[in-house]
């Protein structure tokens, strides 16, 4: 490379001996694709040794660019330096420093420089983009004020139909997005505004161009504003049609609205086919912020009512209630309707039995154990045509609260007493139940047919409950039977519907029904079933009811048979399905109009029973320190689950009743159904066991139980469950502690026994001192020992035992603390099984 020629970007000059000073070009780059050439010298540092001569530095030469033609001007020769002197340390060392310093002022004027072009570069790109801005704004505003003045030109002079082949010229160029529009004959065309090139950062102008309108998105948005599809130009058209309708605004509809004493937000909207946002507007103006969840009290809730224009009503919540009582039918509406007939009586004393005699079935076999579990509800049509319902109660003592509720809902009592065993704690139950009921009772008395039966002392033991039947010159009509030999049926049958016709009963059957729950239970794969006796009106497959805490529609009717049924008159029982819950047994049961009084009743119900339930009693400041230092009982927990709601409360009762002072039952969880996971876990937290009556767990709980090592227990007789549970808690107390008293004796004198030991002289005063006997020393009626006798001695021999009235001497293990004065006494521990 010459001298001549330019050093190319990014390179440096060749080194050369003699020159100090090399010259190169940097290339800077800026932002928005700019870039700058910048020259730089760079000076090197010398270092010259001792005695030799420094060079003469080359002179730069400079060559200005010319035209390619003219000829090139070769320098002069420059005549060779005189051979310089040689420079003494000092001046070296100056001269060193010298070229040091103009380095550095080289550096820094290159770097001066560099930073004054950088600074005029940016002045100079911020004012050209400045300039560009302006520019577009412009042209911008200029484009939207001839778009502007085009579109009022095509309003004011509409232009003609295109002829057919300007047509077909506008449909060639439709693929290019433009439209040929016809121009007359020496017509000059508009020219069209040019379009920006940029958009401007400050925002859309569509804002400011005012609503989109249907004209002028059919005109064509020459703007570059989006297009409306026909998709939205049609449902822009259907709104206002809706809206509008035939040009006359649509009149509010006022509506009737209850309002119960308090009501939530969300619900009161729905009362008023109102908006709920409307409603939490309205409520923030009045100055209370609330939700759609919110409850608000009956007076906001008027003020709303009123303000949005309805009418109202306003009802307390013993108003939501249905009131039975006071529903009274007319004389004329009433016919005839079965009795209702429950049978009451001891365990095993063929009551079941009886019934299948009546019904000509055999349901003794379906029961486990031979006894009744569950309140059978069955209908039974006599020779004569006639109809009788039969309530079949089981009579053990664990189910007394179901024979209670069978007598609150029956017309005629059956109480049926075995020939042979005569009068049992159950049969006096039943009784009880009957006159508190104020039932008539037709004693039936059973197994006549025993040679062991003694009907007339049956008759005579009934006397002392103020039973008299009409042989004993009563009003209680009896009946001997035999469910065996079929004997005495047929009297009992007239019996009982002679008994009806004096009753009178009726019912209106064209009317809303009402009943009873008899049983219910939750089937696995029909959900929550629930057994009805229809008490007055006729219930239908479809009937919207209220079944206690429950509501729900009528999706299926099945009598005592099997059979599907459409529906069911007075003194009818059937078994629904459509409920929401599992009721209990002896709920009520009405039908209502709709599903939000259904709903509106279920909750205010269930409100109200859990209310009852949280409410504590009031604490007796006097009780609370008496009992903080009582000794607490143990706790049983278990878990109880039974295939009926009525089977459940009286496991329930059965095992709380086993409870006493030392340990108590507690129910962890009880229900309706199988064994679920759920079960298993509360029982697993607590080490209880899972008590299933008539019932069995899952695969997934069975496996969890398996895991967690739950216990699980069946049972299908009632008690062999509370025998289980009786011998359970037993063992949790264990084995009963009994102590034995053997001898008495009284400590004389005490002498020294070895190093340290002392030994006490007695005198047996009762019964026998033997030795290894637990022994215990009292002093002042107070223990101070405890343990067994070490060794006994009379006269220096060790014997086993010293009678009463004799002196003996005696070692204890581990205690020097006797006094003379101080009482022995020997006893025997025994250990025995624990029965509650």
């Amino acid at each position: 490379m010459s001298e001549t020629e330019k050093p190319k970007l990014g390179m440096r000059a060749p080194l050369g001996i003699k020159r100090t000073v090399e010259t190169g070009q940097v290339k800077q780059s800026f932002s928005h694709g700019r870039s700058n050439t910048v020259v730089v010298e760079v000076k090197k540092r010398r270092f010259v040794r001792p005695g030799e001569e420094v060079p003469a530095p080359e002179p730069v030469v400079e060559v200005a660019p010319a035209p390619v033609a003219a000829p090139v001007v070769a320098p002069k020769p420059v005549a060779p330096p005189a051979a310089p002197r040689a420079l003494t340390p000092l001046e070296r060392r100056e001269q060193q420093e010298r070229l040091l310093r103009e380095a550095e002022e080289a550096r820094m004027s290159a770097l001066e420089e560099a930073r004054r072009r950088d600074d005029r570069a940016k002045i100079d790109t911020t004012e050209d983009e400045k300039r560009r801005v302006e520019e577009n704004r412009k042209a911008e505003e200029e484009a939207r004020i001839a778009a502007e003045e085009a579109a009022a030109e095509a309003l004011r002079n509409p232009p003609p139909q295109p002829e057919p082949e300007v047509q077909a010229a506008q449909e060639r160029d439709g693929d290019a997005g433009r439209v040929v529009k016809p121009t007359p004959a020496g017509a000059l065309r508009r020219p069209e505004p040019a379009r920006p090139t940029a958009r401007p950062r400050g925002g859309d102008d569509r804002r400011q161009a005012g609503k989109l309108t249907v004209t002028r998105a059919l005109e064509g948005n020459e703007e570059g504003a989006r297009a409306r599809s026909l998709a939205a130009l049609k449902r822009a058209r259907e709104k206002e049609r809706r809206a509008h309708g035939s040009g006359q605004p649509q009149a509010k509809q006022i509506r009737d609205v209850v309002i119960p004493e308090t009501i939530t937000v969300g619900e009161l909207a729905n009362r008023m086919a109102e908006r709920g946002n409307d409603l939490i507007r309205a409520l923030f103006k009045m100055g209370v912020p609330s939700a759609m969840g919110d409850t608000i009290d009956q007076d906001t809730a008027e003020l709303l009512v009123t303000e949005f224009g309805h009418n109202y009503t306003r009802v307390s919540e013993s108003d939501v209630e249905i009131d039975v009582a006071m529903d009274v039918d007319d004389e004329a509406t009433l016919k005839t309707r079965p009795p209702v007939v429950t049978i009451m009586g001891h365990v095993d004393h063929g009551k079941t039995s009886l019934l299948d005699a009546l019904r000509g079935t055999d349901v003794v076999r379906g029961e486990a154990g031979g006894i009744t579990q569950h309140i059978g509800a069955y209908q039974v049509t006599l020779k004569s045509g006639e109809q009788i319902t039969f309530l079949d109660t089981p009579g053990h003592e664990a189910f007394g609260e179901m024979r209670k509720r069978g007598a609150n809902v029956t017309d005629i009592v059956v109480l049926v007493v075995a020939a042979d065993d005569s009068i049992k704690p159950q049969t006096i139950e039943a009784i009880t139940h009957a006159k508190a009921a104020d039932v008539p009772i037709v004693v039936a008395i059973t197994k006549i047919d025993k040679p062991e039966a003694n009907a007339q002392k049956v008759r005579e033991a009934l006397l002392q409950y103020e039973v008299i039947v009409e042989e004993m010159s009563g009003d209680v009509q009896d009946v001997e039977v035999s469910a065996l030999k079929k004997t005495g049926l047929d009297e009992l049958t007239e019996k009982l519907h002679l008994q009806a016709e004096l009753l009178e009963l009726k019912a209106n059957p064209d009317r809303a029904a009402e009943g009873s729950v008899i049983e219910a239970k939750l089937d696995k794969g029909r959900g929550p079933l629930a057994t009805i006796l229809v008490r007055r009106g006729t219930l239908r497959v479809g009937d919207i009811v209220v079944v206690g805490q429950f509501s729900g529609k009528v999706r299926a009717m099945i009598d005592d048979k099997g059979r599907q049924l459409k529906e069911a008159g007075p003194s009818m029982p059937v078994e629904i399905l459509g409920l929401s819950g599992v009721p209990s047994a002896g709920d009520p049961m009405s039908v209502v109009e709709n599903e939000a009084r259904a709903r509106e009743v279920a909750l205010y119900r269930l409100k109200t029973a859990t209310e009852q339930r949280t409410v504590s009693a009031p604490v007796d400041i006097e009780n609370v320190f008496a009992n903080f230092g009582a000794v607490k009982a143990m706790e049983y927990p278990i878990v109880v689950k039974a295939d009926t709601q009525g089977s459940v409360e009286a496991i329930v009762g059965a095992v709380n009743r086993i409870s006493t002072d030392d340990i108590k039952v507690r129910i962890l969880s009880s229900g309706v159904g199988g064994i679920t996971e759920s079960d298993v876990m509360t029982a697993a937290a607590s080490g209880a066991p899972v008590i299933g009556f008539n019932v069995r767990p899952n695969p997934k709980a069975a496996a969890l139980a398996k895991r967690d090592r739950v216990e699980f227990q069946y049972f299908d007789v009632i008690y062999h469950l509370t025998d289980q549970v009786r011998n359970a808690m037993a063992g949790q107390l264990g084995p009963e502690i009994i102590e034995h008293v053997v001898g008495r004796a009284e400590i004389r004198q005490v002498f020294p026994a070895g190093k340290t030991g002392k030994a006490a002289g007695l005198l047996v005063t009762e019964g026998v001192i033997k030795k290894d006997l637990r022994a215990r020393i009292t002093r002042d009626d107070v223990i101070i020992y405890n343990g067994k006798v070490n060794s006994l001695r009379r006269f220096k021999d060790d014997v086993a035992e010293v009678k009463a009235g004799l002196e003996c001497g005696v070692t204890f293990d581990a205690t020097n603390d006797i006094k003379a004065g101080d009482f022995l006494e020997t006893f025997e521990v025994e250990e025995r099984a624990r029965t509650l």
